[in-house]
C-alpha cells in the first residue's frame, strides 16, 4: 500500500509544464503561485523529466532558473523538490560536512533512516555529482565510536530476512547487556555490530527480550552507556528500528515547538518523505502529540513556503478525527511492554546506615535554638532519613526535650522549604490525608490533586489514608469527598476511596467482556451510562487485567483506550480515567509527565512539585527519574536545578538524588 502524500499527476506532459514555468518565471518579477502549484503536485519522477524536457526546449538549467527567481526558505525548498531522493540526500550530506563544523543532526538523520537500496543510491549519487568518495568524505570529517557507526551503515548491508530465530535473539540481547549495563566500562563495538547489522524485525524483539533481562528499555541503557554524537546516533538507529514513521514524527515536532523554527530539519524531512511515508507519519503525529502535523505547520509556517509544505503533508488529520491501523500498533506495542517489564521499583531514599535518633534530635534542636535557623543542617538531617526513622526522630525530640518538633520546625522555616519539611516529616497515609483534606476544604476543590491521589494509590496505601484522615480530622475521607464534588466523577471518587480493587493476574475471558464493554457505543440503554461503564471497570480490575483489556481494546477498535476517553467524555471525569489508565499503562511515567508540566513555561506550581517528591521519594522517584530523561531528553535534576532557587532548591535535589 502506497503510503505517502504525493501522487504522479495524470495526464502528465512533460514539455507543457516546463513551458508553463518557464512563463511564471518570465518578464519581471515571477509567479510564485503558479510555481508552487505545478511543482507541489508533479511526484518526484514527473519532475525531473520537467527538468530534462526544460532544458531540451530552452537549453537551460530549470534548478538554476529557480534559484534565481526565488529567495529563501521557499527557494530551499522548491529546489529540494527537483532533485531525485538520492541526489537530494547527497546535497543535504555534502552540506552538512562542508565548510567549518559540521551539521552531526542531518548525518544522524540520513543515515540512521534509510534503506539499503536507499543507501547505495546515495553512494551512488555523491560520487556522481561530486567526484568524490562519500565514506572518505565522512571518515575524514568524524571521529571516534561515532565514525565507526556510520561507516558500518553506509554499507548498506542490514540484514533484510524476517525469519527470526529465537536462539540469537536472546544471545543478542544478552550480549547488549554483558557490553553494557552488567561491564565496567561499555564494550562499544557489540553495540556497533549488532545495531548496525541485524534486520529491523529481528532488532524490536531483541529490544523486546532486553526490557524483560534487565528491566529497561534498551534506549536508557543507550542514555547511560554511550555519550555524544555517538549516543544520539544509536539512539535514531533504535527509533527508527522501532518506527521509522514515529522517529520523523518526533523530528518534526521539536523542529517546530518552541521559539523558532528549525527550517532545515522541516524542509528535508516533508521533502524525502512526501513519497515514502507521510501518511504515517501524520497518523503516528497525530496520536503522540494530539495535533495534526498540517495544524502544526500552519501555526509555525507562512507565506508561500507553508502553502508548499501543506501541500506535501497532504491532508489535515484534525478535520477527519478518526484514527489509523498504524497508530493503533504503536499503542497496542506501548501495552504489550508495559505487560512484559518487569521493572523494579525503586525510591531514591535509603534509611541512613549509622542512625541515632537522639542524635539527630539534639542536632536539629541545635539548628533551631537561639538567633537564626541552620537550614542547611535541618535538610541534612531530614532528607537524608527514611520516613520510618523520621518518625523516631519525633519520638526521640520529644523524649529529650519535651517539645513538639513539628511545631518547633513550622515556627522555623518558612515559605515551600517549611511545606517540603513537614510534608517529609508526616507519614505518607498522613501526607496523603492533608493533601486531601486541603484540595476538599474551603471554598472551591482542587480536582487535580483528588485525582492524581485517588487514582494512583493502591489498596493498602487507600486503606492507610482513610485511617489517617479519620483520625486527623474526625471524619470520613468518603463523605468529605461526597459532599464536595458531584455526579459521575463522585462514583468514581467514592469507588476508589474504598481501596478495593481486584489484585488477582489477568482473566482473558473476562477481559475479552470487558474491553467489549468499553468499546460498544451503540447501547444506547440509558440505564448503564458510558461513564457508568468505564467506572465499574476501570475501578475495581487489577493493573495486569486492565493492560489485558486496554489491549483487547485496541484490536477491536484500532483506538487506544486514552483516544476514546478523550474523545467521547469531558471534564473531570475524563481526566481522573486518563490518570486510571496512564497509571495502569506506566505510573513513573505518569508522574515524570506531572513534574515536567510543573516547571516547563513561567512560573513553577511548586505545590505539585513538592507534593510529587515527598510522596514518590521512597517508592519510585528513581523509575520517575529514568523516564523523565526518556520523555523530556533533559533530567529532573537539571530541571529542579534551574527552575527553583535556595534551601526549598538544596533540599528538593537532596530527594532526587543523582544527576542523570
Amino acid at each position: 500500500v502506497y503510503r505517502g502524500s504525493v501522487k504522479d499527476f495524470p495526464g502528465f506532459d512533460a514539455s507543457q509544464d516546463a513551458e508553463a514555468l518557464y512563463n511564471a518565471m518570465k518578464g519581471f518579477g515571477s509567479d510564485k503561485e503558479a510555481i508552487l502549484d505545478l511543482i507541489t503536485s508533479r511526484s518526484n519522477k514527473q519532475r525531473v523529466e520537467i527538468c530534462q524536457a526544460y532544458k531540451s526546449l530552452y537549453g537551460k538549467d530549470l534548478i538554476a532558473d529557480l534559484k534565481y527567481e526565488l529567495t529563501g526558505k521557499f527557494e530551499r525548498l522548491i529546489v529540494s523538490l527537483m532533485r531525485a531522493p538520492a541526489y537530494s540526500d547527497a546535497k543535504e550530506i555534502k552540506d552538512a560536512i562542508a565548510g567549518i563544523g559540521t551539521d552531526e543532526k542531518c548525518l544522524i538523520e540520513i543515515l540512521a533512516s534509510r534503506t539499503n537500496e536507499e543507501i547505495h543510491n546515495l553512494v551512488a549519487a555523491y560520487k556522481d555529482a561530486y567526484e568524490r568518495d562519500l565514506e572518505a568524505d565522512i571518515v575524514g570529517d568524524t571521529s571516534g565510536h561515532f565514525k565507526k557507526m556510520l561507516v558500518v551503515l553506509l554499507q548498506g548491508t542490514r540484514e533484510e530476512d524476517d525469519v527470526v530465530s529465537e536462539d540469537l535473539v536472546e544471545q543478542d540481547a544478552k550480549e547488549l547487556l554483558e557490553a553494557g549495563e552488567l561491564k565496567w566500562g561499555t564494550d562499544e563495538a557489540q553495540f556497533i555490530y549488532i545495531l548496525g547489522r541485524r534486520s529491523k524485525q529481528h532488532l524490536r524483539l531483541v529490544f523486546d527480550e532486553y526490557l524483560k533481562i534487565s528491566g529497561k528499555p534498551i534506549e536508557r541503557s543507550i542514555r547511560g552507556e554511550l555519550s555524544g554524537d555517538f549516543e544520539k546516533l544509536m539512539l535514531a538507529v533504535v527509533k527508527c528500528v522501532r518506527s521509522t514513521a514515529e522517529y520523523f514524527a518526533e523530528r518534526l515536532y521539536k523542529a517546530m515547538k518552541g521559539l523558532g523554527t528549525r527550517d532545515n530539519t522541516l524542509i528535508r524531512i516533508m521533502v524525502s518523505r512526501s513519497e515514502i511515508d507521510m501518511l504515517d507519519i501524520r497518523e503516528v503525529f497525530r496520536t503522540k502529540y494530539e495535533k495534526s502535523l498540517y495544524n502544526m505547520i500552519k501555526e509555525d509556517t507562512s507565506g508561500e513556503y507553508k502553502k508548499a509544505l501543506l501541500k506535501l503533508c497532504g491532508g489535515d488529520d484534525d478535520a477527519a478525527g478518526e484514527f489509523f491501523p498504524e497508530a493503533a500498533q504503536v499503542a497496542y506495542r506501548m501495552w504489550e511492554l508495559s505487560a512484559v517489564a518487569k521493572v523494579e521499583l525503586r525510591g531514591t531514599i535509603q534509611p541512613a546506615g549509622s542512625f541515632n535518633d537522639d542524635g539527630d534530635a539534639q542536632v536539629l534542636r541545635k539548628a533551631m535554638k537561639g538567633l537564626g535557623t541552620d537550614e542547611g543542617a535541618i535538610i541534612d538531617v531530614v532528607t537524608q532519613r527514611s520516613n520510618a526513622q523520621r518518625q523516631q526522630i519525633l519520638k526521640a525530640y520529644k523524649a529529650h526535650y519535651g517539645r513538639d518538633l513539628m511545631a518547633d520546625l513550622k515556627s522555623e522555616l518558612s515559605g515551600s522549604l517549611a511545606k517540603l519539611i513537614l510534608g517529609l516529616m508526616l507519614t505518607p497515609a498522613q501526607y496523603d490525608a492533608k493533601q486531601l483534606r486541603k484540595a476538599v476544604e474551603g471554598a472551591g476543590t482542587d480536582e487535580s490533586v483528588l485525582i492524581e491521589i485517588m487514582a494512583t494509590r493502591n489498596n493498602q496505601e487507600i486503606t492507610a489514608i482513610n485511617e489517617a484522615y479519620q483520625q486527623a480530622y474526625n471524619k470520613r475521607l468518603e463523605d468529605d469527598l461526597s459532599s464536595d464534588t458531584s455526579g459521575h466523577f463522585k462514583r468514581i471518587l467514592v469507588s476508589l476511596a474504598l481501596g478495593n480493587r481486584d489484585e488477582g493476574p489477568e482473566n482473558l475471558t473476562q477481559a475479552h467482556e470487558d474491553a467489549k464493554k468499553l468499546a460498544d457505543v451503540s447501547s444506547n440503554d440509558s440505564s448503564d451510562s458510558l461513564e457508568t461503564r468505564f467506572l465499574s471497570i476501570l475501578c475495581t480490575r487489577s493493573y495486569p487485567h486492565l493492560r489485558r483489556v486496554f489491549q483487547e481494546f485496541i484490536k477491536m477498535t484500532n483506538h487506544d483506550v486514552e483516544h476514546a476517553i478523550r474523545k467521547r467524555m469531558s471534564g473531570d471525569v475524563r481526566e481522573a480515567f486518563i490518570a486510571i489508565v496512564r497509571s495502569v499503562k506506566n505510573k513513573p511515567a505518569f508522574f515524570a509527565d506531572k513534574l515536567y508540566k510543573s516547571m516547563k513555561g513561567a512560573g513553577t506550581d511548586e505545590r505539585t512539585l513538592t507534593r510529587i517528591m515527598i510522596s514518590r521519594s521512597e517508592i519510585d522517584l528513581l523509575n520517575i527519574r529514568g523516564e523523565f530523561i526518556d520523555l523530556f531528553d533533559k533530567s529532573l535534576h537539571h530541571m529542579i536545578e534551574k527552575d527553583t532557587s535556595g534551601d526549598y532548591r538544596k533540599a528538593l535535589l537532596a530527594l532526587c538524588g543523582g544527576e542523570d
